[in-house]
């Protein structure tokens, strides 16, 4: 006959601690007997958590201890603006492709002007175009935004 308290954890660290559910709820806990031992362990962590079986000694219960808070990790402008050139700098290369696989001449004709221009760079400057009034749009807004908040600020500056 076996005797355990329930209030100690098992010191085997393949043993499966409780696991959570689908709404954040601590599940019921797989008594010793029940647990997964050596390789059936890694399949266990496996389905719970995948890719973990491709960590040697790594059984996927390091994120079910309580307690166990992830590090801080703090977002900076330099990391934003990192994240932000690489990706333009990817965006960049796609265009410099698409403009080159598309040499073809286009007659192209505006407000009474005509001319030949390579298929892709005659769509780089309409996707520029439409960006441009986008990005007036967005100014537009911005500014009515920062009028009001100015407008506000002064008339609760003048009640007090």
């Amino acid at each position: 006959m076996q005797h355990s308290q329930p209030d100690e954890t098992p010191a085997n660290p393949e043993t499966p601690r409780p696991s959570s559910s689908a709404a954040g709820q601590p599940g019921p806990a797989v008594p010793p007997e029940q647990a997964p031992t050596g390789a059936a362990a890694g399949t266990a962590a496996a389905s719970r958590h995948p890719g973990a079986a491709a960590i040697p000694g790594y059984d996927g219960t390091a994120s079910l201890q309580p307690g166990a808070a992830e590090p801080d990790r703090r977002v900076t402008r330099a990391g934003m603006i990192w994240a932000a050139v690489a990706s333009a700098l990817v965006v960049l290369v796609l265009l410099i492709a698409f403009i080159l696989q598309n040499q073809e001449l286009v007659q192209v004709k505006f407000f009474g002007l005509e001319g030949a221009v390579s298929l892709g760079m005659s769509l780089f400057i309409a996707a520029v175009g439409g960006g441009v009034l986008v990005a007036m749009a967005g100014a537009a807004r911005i500014i009515q935004l920062r009028a009001a908040a100015h407008r506000r600020r002064v008339q609760a500056g003048r009640q007090r």
